[in-house]
């Protein structure tokens, strides 16, 4: 584990523990807690109660590190191919997502308040039926990177949980839920490929 790939995951998480970082990288919690701790000490990341944040320092080194770091990986047509399909998922992900959150009464959109079991399981349904599309275009993507394969298990972990009643893991914000490590994913693929969330 470099101090690189512990500020790439942090970026990631945006805020997050030690702990919370090395489960998104699949990494040693020690090792990732020696990276931030190097970049705290060069000034590239603040802590605060035993979580860190980049500080605006350490996000220019960082997008000025991704240049060399991934650059095999952002003239891999493969993995370019693969981010393409990887999008028109996204976007159905992201309807299914407003469709959770909200749902039509009277003609009228409102707050989903969850107390329509049957609504809820419908989605969740949908849900399952997204992530056998996506698994293979991520383990295509897992093969051009293989770190990537950690999303897979944490999306299966998710939908598990969600599928057995915990509907928070559909997309609670505060939990890993799918919503929230596929929103993760994207972020780390617009970053290893040099992408915005407007392309």
């Amino acid at each position: 584990m470099t101090r690189f790939e512990a500020m790439h995951g942090l970026a990631i998480k945006k805020f997050g523990t030690p702990a919370a970082v090395a489960d998104l990288l699949g990494a040693p919690p020690e090792e990732v807690q020696a990276g931030l701790e190097a970049a705290l000490a060069e000034g590239l990341a603040m802590g605060a109660k035993g979580a860190f944040m980049l500080t605006p320092k350490g996000q220019q080194a960082l997008a000025a590190a991704y240049q060399a770091q991934f650059a095999a990986h952002r003239a891999d047509p493969a993995l370019s191919a693969g981010y393409e399909r990887f999008e028109a998922v996204n976007t159905d992900l992201k309807q299914l997502i407003t469709e959770w959150q909200t749902m039509t009464v009277a003609g009228e959109t409102v707050p989903n308040d969850h107390s329509d079991a049957d609504y809820d399981n419908r989605i969740i349904d949908r849900l399952g039926e997204l992530h056998e599309r996506a698994e293979p275009l991520l383990r295509g993507l897992a093969a051009r990177l293989p770190r990537l394969g950690r999303y897979c298990e944490r999306l299966s972990a998710a939908l598990d949980k969600a599928e057995a009643g915990e509907i928070a893991f559909v997309s609670g914000a505060k939990i890993d839920s799918y919503h929230t490590v596929w929103f993760e994913l994207h972020e780390d693929l617009l970053r290893v490929l040099d992408r915005s969330r407007d392309d």
